[in-house]
Formats: C-alpha cells, structure tokens, sequence
C-alpha cells in the first residue's frame, strides 16, 4: 500500500523507535527501571522511545500537537491535528522479558483519528490503516474475523491490577463472556489486541480504564478492517471516557450485550 506522507512519517519514525527498543529488550535486566505507580512502571527505555517519536514527528510536521504517555501534552500552532503515542503499549511485558509490546502512533484530525500505526517490533508485524483506505499488516490487506456466532469466539480484555477498583466489574464480565465463547485472552497490551481484532486473531475485545494513547491508532486499524467499534457506554465517546468494545460485525451485538449486561 503506499500511503500519505503522514502515514509514511508514522510508519519510519516508528521502525526506528523499535529498533532501539530491541536492543534494550535484549538487556532486559540491565535496565534502569523507577516506578511510576502501582503495577505501572516506567523504564529508561519507554521514555527515550517517546523522546525519539516526538522529536521525528515534530520535526517533520512542526506545526502538529502532541499527547504521549510520558510527558505533558504539547499544544501545536494547527489546533485541528496532534500525534497521539505510546512509545511502549506492553510496559509490563517488555519488563519482564515477554516478547508482546509494541509502539502505537495516531494521527488525529479535528477530533478524529485519521491514520494509526502499530508496530510490533520483536514480530516484525506494522498494523496500519488511513481513513477510507483499509487495514494492513506488513503489505498485505487485513481484515476482521467471519465468525457469527459468539460460541465460537475468541476475545480478549485488559484485567484489572495492583488493587483497581473495577477488578469486581471485571470478573462480573468474565462471568458472562467465559461460558458463552472459546475463550478470553489477556495479553498486556491493548494496542495489540485492537491490532488482532483488525486481523482477524481475535473476535473481539473489551476494555475499561484505558487512556487515548492506549487506543487511538488500534480504533481507526480495528474499524478499517470492518470491527465495528463503541464506547461500553452507547452515549458516550470511546478516546474521553477509556472504555471500549469492539467486534466483527456478526457478532457485535450478542458479544456487547454479554458485556453490557442488557
């Protein structure tokens, strides 16, 4: 696929930050690690990543606003567009030696996500989609799962650590969801799970308490593949309010309703 100029800064800038993350990857145990809240760490190498994506992208789109995970936002002098980022969605994994982490770039335009980039770097695997224009992984087009039937689903979800407080809605979910399909996975890194729906690896996926850089690019990757993709809460908005499910569009509305509980 060759994409826009945007998308093709997204996807180099994104290359480049996994490269130096693969190194530091392989010295896990080396690394300087402080932590930044209960089952949330940080490391030398996440907050470097975001320091090489930013500066890349500022320098090839000055004019743009950004919003990562690891520093304060920056207003750009275009208030209609800003770079969303996660420089390492998989924080945990990466910790501990589990090859599941990836880097997540989001173009935002006037309120809406217009281009998403997610790159699995230990995989070699780039998700990536544009507005209008589909999903793909690596060069060949994706799309989401066929399955109609929920029995016959996998999904996926985020599980509550570190004493949150939704742990009890959570397992309230799992109650329902466990005995109605194949199964649910928990891997650690929601930009990924969104980026599995796209291709079709997971049948869908739900979440609460995410933040916009945890999303934006796997939201636009997901819906260009053809997931249909919501806030838990019908009336609200998926990037302000951190919840979300998603799904092929079979089973959505069986998979939502389980999730709901309507």
């Amino acid at each position: 696929m060759a994409g826009s100029a945007n998308l093709n800064v997204m996807m180099k800038t994104a290359r480049k930050a996994g490269r130096a993350l693969v190194k530091d990857f392989g010295e896990v145990e080396q690394l300087q690690v402080s932590k930044k809240g209960p089952g949330d760490f940080v490391s030398r190498a996440d907050r470097q990543a975001e320091e090489t994506i930013r500066e890349d992208l500022m320098a090839a789109r000055p004019s743009y606003g950004f919003l990562g995970e690891e520093n304060a936002e920056i207003e750009g002098e275009d208030p209609t567009r800003r770079w969303i980022v996660d420089p390492l969605d998989g924080t945990t994994n990466f910790l501990h030696g589990l090859g599941h982490w990836a880097i997540s770039i989001a173009l935002e335009h006037k309120g809406q996500v217009v281009a998403g980039v997610i790159y699995d770097p230990v995989k070699d695997e780039m998700f990536y989609a544009e507005k209008g224009g589909g999903a793909f992984m690596n060069e060949s087009r994706i799309r989401v799962s066929g399955r109609h039937r929920v029995a016959d689903c996998l999904f996926s979800t985020g599980l509550p650590f570190a004493g949150r407080s939704d742990l009890p809605e959570t397992l309230q979910d799992l109650a329902r969801i466990l005995p109605a399909c194949v199964g649910v996975r928990r891997f650690g890194a929601a930009a990924l799970d969104l980026a599995y729906v796209a291709a079709g690896r997971y049948d869908g996926f739900w979440e609460r308490r995410l933040n916009a850089w945890d999303m934006a690019a796997g939201l636009i990757i997901a819906r260009e593949a053809g997931a249909i993709v919501e806030p838990l809460n019908p009336q609200g908005d998926v990037l302000n309010d951190g919840e979300v499910i998603c799904a092929n569009n079979d089973v959505f509305g069986a998979f939502a309703k389980l999730v709901r509980n309507t």
